[in-house]
C-alpha cells in the first residue's frame, strides 16, 4: 500500500487522487527507484500495469479506497467527530497529510515492530509530530482491547472515528467480534470505516480474477487470510452491536467513483470491500 500510495504521489497534480509524500520513505531502495520511474512521461504508465499483471487489481483498488476512506474520514469530521483511531495503523499517514485533521485528536495503535519502524522512517521528515497526533505501540496478541484503551488515553466520550484498514482478513471471528463489541463503550456517535474481503473469495476463489497469483503472492510473504464476511449478512451482523451499516462498496464501486477512466488496471480484487457504519 505505501507503494501504491507513492506512486499515486508521484502523478500530476491534476490527476492524482491525493498527495501522500511520506509514503515513499517505507519503501527500500529498489521500490524508490520504481516510484521514481513512474512519474516518468514516456515509461511511467507502464508501472502500474506491471503491478496489475503481478496482482490484478491490487495498486487501482488500494488507490482508489484510500481516496474513499479519506471521503468517509472527511465527511464524519464535519459532522463533529472529535477524535479519529486508528486501529493497526500499518503506514497510514492520514495524520499527517490530510488538513482537516489538524484540530481532530487522532490515536494510531499499532505493533511496536511496525510502530516503531514507521516512525524511525518518518524522523526525517517530522521531528517532531504534531500536538494532535499520538502514536502507541501495543500487542493485540497480550493486551486485550480494555486494556489497550486505557494504555492509549482513550476518550470514550467523544465522538470518534474508527479506521479499521487492511485487518479484519487476518483475523479469528473472536477477535472481530470482540473489536465491535469495543466500540459499544463509546458514550457519543461514533463511525466507523473498515475493510473486508468477501468471504466467497475464500471458498471460491476460482470465482474471483486473479486469485492464483495474489494467494501466491500471500504465501511468498507468510500472510494467510483467514477471515470475510457474506457481504449480505454484514448489515444484520453490525445490529447486535447497535451499528448500522451506511455504505458498503466493493473495489468495482470505488474504482468507479474515483477512477474510472483507468481502465487497463480495473479489474481484479473485485472481493475487497470497504464498509461504513454508525451508531
Amino acid at each position: 500500500m505505501a507503494l501504491f500510495r507513492a506512486i499515486e504521489t508521484e502523478r500530476p497534480r491534476d490527476k492524482r487522487l491525493f498527495n501522500d509524500p511520506f509514503a515513499i520513505q517505507f519503501l527500500d531502495a529498489g521500490l524508490k527507484l520504481v516510484t521514481k520511474l513512474s512519474s516518468l512521461p514516456i515509461i511511467g504508465h507502464l508501472i502500474p500495469k506491471l503491478i496489475h499483471e503481478k496482482g490484478p487489481g491490487a495498486i487501482s483498488s488500494g488507490i482508489a479506497r484510500t481516496k474513499y476512506i479519506d471521503d468517509l474520514l472527511r465527511r464524519t469530521v464535519s459532522e463533529g467527530v472529535k477524535q479519529v483511531i486508528i486501529l493497526g495503523a500499518g503506514f497510514d499517514t492520514r495524520a499527517l497529510r490530510l488538513y482537516f485533521l489538524k484540530s481532530t485528536a487522532v490515536i494510531e495503535i499499532d505493533h511496536p515492530d511496525t510502530a516503531k519502524f514507521k516512525l524511525e522512517k518518518l524522523k526525517s521528515s517530522i521531528r517532531t509530530p504534531p500536538q494532535n497526533v499520538f502514536y502507541y505501540q501495543v500487542d493485540f496478541n497480550k493486551q486485550s482491547l480494555d486494556e489497550i484503551a486505557v494504555v492509549c488515553n482513550i476518550n470514550f466520550d467523544l465522538p470518534t472515528t474508527i479506521i479499521w484498514e487492511g485487518v479484519t482478513n487476518y483475523l479469528t471471528p473472536a477477535a472481530i467480534d470482540a473489536t465491535f463489541q469495543f466500540t459499544k463503550r463509546f458514550n457519543h456517535n461514533i463511525h466507523l470505516i473498515f475493510t473486508y474481503i468477501d468471504k466467497q473469495v475464500l471458498d471460491h476463489p476460482e470465482n474471483f480474477i486473479g486469485t492464483e497469483k495474489l494467494f501466491k503472492n500471500l504465501q511468498d510473504n507468510d500472510e494467510q487470510w483467514i477471515f470475510g464476511f457474506m457481504p449480505n449478512e454484514l448489515s444484520n451482523y453490525l445490529k447486535q452491536f447497535e451499528l448500522t451499516l451506511l455504505e458498503d462498496l466493493n473495489a468495482t464501486d470505488y474504482r468507479n467513483k474515483y477512477m474510472p477512466e483507468r481502465t487497463d488496471i480495473a479489474v481484479g480484487y473485485e472481493f475487497y470491500r470497504v464498509a461504513f457504519a454508525k451508531r
